[in-house]
């Protein structure tokens, strides 16, 4: 049903002949039908714009118009009328000579409301007008400043609806706290729309870690492109602590202590993708610090052949994984993609008729069909006690996250002997000190010649953009002394980073690159001789053809795929 203010905005029109009565009968229908004011749906239609049908108005009733989005209004301003009133009432103060009180308005025709707010305030009326949606933004800008730049800082960042819902994982589904629930009620608060802006965006991006940085006057956030960190934007200091507790809540963490390192997580749907997200917590001099990684696991619909291997160094590798016992090792530093590795070797071999289960710490992609055990060391389940566990159990495959202690490498290290197929990870920094690393650790070299069958040690290097990489020039001496051949540095063409639109400074993507040894007899004599990875080296080098990471990585870069700066940087 139309209103009273309604029915003389249309009478305004087709007296003006801005549109005819008919079309005026057909916009009333449409406005009872749709239950919809009939202003909006004149704007909507493009029948007038705001500014015309604003200036018609005010033409009409004789009040001077006004856009209020530039305007600021003073503390002491507001103060003369309280935001409930503002809103129920639909006016918003503006100014205050005297006993004059400036007031914006949106119906000019509501003068019973007008002669309540002269007794409430006891002071004449000026009255300026303006159209009902640009007074609503007015109160709240007005009313709740900072509300409004996050509203506005989102929409310059994210440019749009943000589709993004927390969810509950598998591993919290009988937890008193939904997750749910929580983003659905608080799903219009500025603090949920920057952090869901912060996450789509980093999704979006194929961004692997978000770091939200306190800093004395400001709060910096990083996203990590392929590895590298890069400033994205530095939304206001005073929202830092809420964005802090947002976080908290959904990833199940204390909100209330703010002086020790928390650890959680949160699962969280974009679409039709399901993304984990690990959130870490410190304590710092200007606040908390948090960083959210980001596990996606779309990374594992690669195949193992896609990985990066050189031929050689695959079809060791394939041995190895295919082998019927024998412990295969996956080394390098944090971040390199070792678990990806693991994985994507777990989906190649995986059978249905095999027993085959992981230990992990923690689980981070959930594979089909396979056992997976999270390692939870509050509760003594340390990666040595599942392991215990696991063989009794009869498995015929068994991956472990990461051996970091005796305990784990010596259970490892006999499931391999003893009929197993053993795949994990190691932190060294290339294949052969991964043996050092077994013995400083405990094992005997003699245990470790028998069961061991390859290390993979592997990196990750940043990809060249293809579409703007451009020919570089660079000295043939520099280039011998990073590893190329002589005629490799004479004849070879490279490429180096332009920087366009579609990449990140030249880089777009990461490749992996490995030094596979795959061991021999002569190596495993080596073993257990005890002798100096340096001539375990030397001999895997000039014997066995070795494929070191420099040399994987130089491959690379002859191949179009990387740039020297990168080789040089990565390995």
């Amino acid at each position: 049903m139309l209103t009273s203010i309604d029915k003389k905005i249309g009478r305004l029109l087709v007296k003006n002949k801005v549109f005819p009565q008919d079309k005026y009968d057909e916009i009333a229908e449409v406005s009872t039908k749709e239950n919809k004011p009939f202003i909006d749906i004149i704007l909507d239609k493009k029948i007038l714009n705001e500014y015309d049908l604003l200036s018609y108005l005010s033409q009409y009733v004789n009040i001077p118009p006004i856009i209020p989005n530039k305007i600021t209004v003073d503390d002491e301003t507001l103060s003369i009328i309280d935001e409930n009133k503002a809103i129920e009432y639909n006016i918003l103060p503006l100014s205050k000579i005297g006993s004059i009180l400036t007031l914006v308005i949106s119906n000019p025709f509501e003068i019973i409301r007008l002669d309540d707010i002269k007794i409430l305030t006891q002071c004449e009326l000026r009255l300026v007008l303006t159209l009902d949606r640009w007074l609503q933004e007015a109160i709240t800008k007005s009313y709740h400043p900072e509300d409004h730049k996050v509203n506005e800082f989102i929409e310059d960042i994210a440019g749009g609806t943000i589709d993004l819902e927390v969810t509950q994982s598998s591993e919290e589904k009988d937890d008193k706290l939904d997750l749910t629930k929580i983003s659905g009620e608080a799903g219009d608060s500025p603090v949920v729309k920057l952090v869901n802006m912060m996450i789509s965006k980093a999704l979006d991006d194929g961004v692997s870690d978000i770091h939200i940085e306190p800093y004395e006057k400001k709060v910096q956030v990083r996203f990590r492109y392929d590895g590298v960190l890069q400033e994205t934007f530095s939304p206001p200091k005073k929202l830092h602590n809420a964005v802090v507790s947002r976080i908290k809540i959904v990833s199940h963490l204390d909100i209330s202590e703010r002086q020790l390192p928390q650890d959680g997580k949160f699962q969280l749907t974009k679409g039709n993708k399901r993304v984990d997200v690990r959130v870490s917590v410190v304590p710092t001099v200007h606040g908390e610090r948090v960083v959210l990684r980001i596990l996606d696991s779309s990374a594992l619909n690669v195949s193992l052949a896609d990985l990066g291997f050189e031929k050689k160094d695959f079809d060791a590798f394939q041995r190895a994984i295919n082998a019927s016992y024998g412990m295969v090792l996956i080394s390098g530093p944090t971040g390199c993609g070792k678990t990806t590795t693991l994985y994507c070797a777990i989906k190649e071999i995986y059978d249905p008729d095999d027993n085959l289960v992981t230990v992990e710490d923690p689980v981070e992609y959930q594979l089909p069909g396979i056992i997976q055990v999270p390692v939870n060391v509050k509760q003594g389940m340390t990666f040595a006690a599942a392991l215990r566990s696991i063989l009794r159990q009869d498995p015929d495959i068994i991956m472990i996250g990461e051996m970091r202690d005796f305990d784990t490498a010596d259970i490892a290290v006999k499931a391999a002997i003893t009929g197993h197929v053993v795949f994990s990870t190691l932190h060294t920094n290339d294949s052969i000190s991964t043996v050092s690393r077994l013995v400083d650790m405990g094992i005997d070299p003699f245990m470790i010649s028998s069961a061991l069958l390859l290390v993979a040690n592997q990196r990750l290097i940043r990809k060249l953009c293809p579409h703007c990489k451009s020919p570089a020039k660079i000295p043939a001496k520099r280039l011998t002394s990073i590893g190329f051949t002589e005629q490799e540095a004479e004849t070879s063409q490279i490429f180096q980073p332009v920087g366009c639109s579609r990449c990140i400074n030249g880089y777009k993507g990461r490749a992996a690159v490995y030094e596979v040894l795959e061991l021999d007899d002569e190596i495993r004599r080596l073993i257990i001789n005890d002798v100096s990875p340096l001539e375990i080296k030397d001999y895997a080098i000039n014997k066995i053809g070795l494929t070191t990471i420099r040399r994987s990585a130089i491959l690379k870069a002859l191949q179009g795929e990387t740039s020297v700066d990168e080789v040089v940087k990565s390995t």
